[in-house]
């Protein structure tokens, strides 16, 4: 299957039997495909893609993001958050989950998200700011910073590339 970068897929089943980490979010029940993934490709290896999750509970996220910039305000920092980020995806505002992404491989991409016949991606400007706070954080889960993404990526990336 062609992956292309900056639009929407869904990953099969089998990649979360497998990959058995409490942190992912999970495909719903029922046949219904959700959530779908913003993908985007690995830097260091070409077999991994990158997933983001998105989600609309924008109160839900709306809410931790400001309980983030508190936070980082009280400790006298310039707030930047790079973990979440806001935007549309076919006309619904949506929220990206940085913290919360992960790598997959081709094998378990199931399908790129069509609606109405319809490939499903983004403006070029929110496609880089996601693919540059994604590329920010991995590069500071990589220096240590391991509570930056919930997924544990070492495990899921040791488990895909054996």
């Amino acid at each position: 299957m062609q992956i292309d970068v900056g639009y929407f897929y869904f990953v099969k089943d089998d990649f979360f039997d497998i990959i058995n980490d409490p942190e992912l979010m999970k495909n719903k029940e029922n046949g219904i495909k959700r959530p779908c993934y913003f993908c985007f490709k690995s830097k260091e290896n070409d077999k991994i893609i990158w997933f983001v999750p998105v989600s609309t509970k924008i109160d839900k996220y709306k809410k931790i993001y400001e309980n983030k910039i508190q936070k980082q305000i009280k400790l006298g920092k310039n707030p930047s958050i790079d973990t979440i980020v806001f935007g549309y995806v076919a006309n619904t505002y949506s929220t990206f989950l940085i913290q919360n992404m992960f790598p997959v491989t081709e094998e378990y991409i199931q399908s790129q998200y069509i609606k109405n016949k319809v490939a499903i991606t983004l403006s070029n400007k929110l496609q880089n700011e996601i693919i540059s706070k994604a590329n920010k954080v991995l590069n500071l889960y990589n220096h240590g910073m391991k509570n930056i993404i919930f997924p544990d990526i070492d495990n899921i990336l040791k488990q895909l590339l054996k």
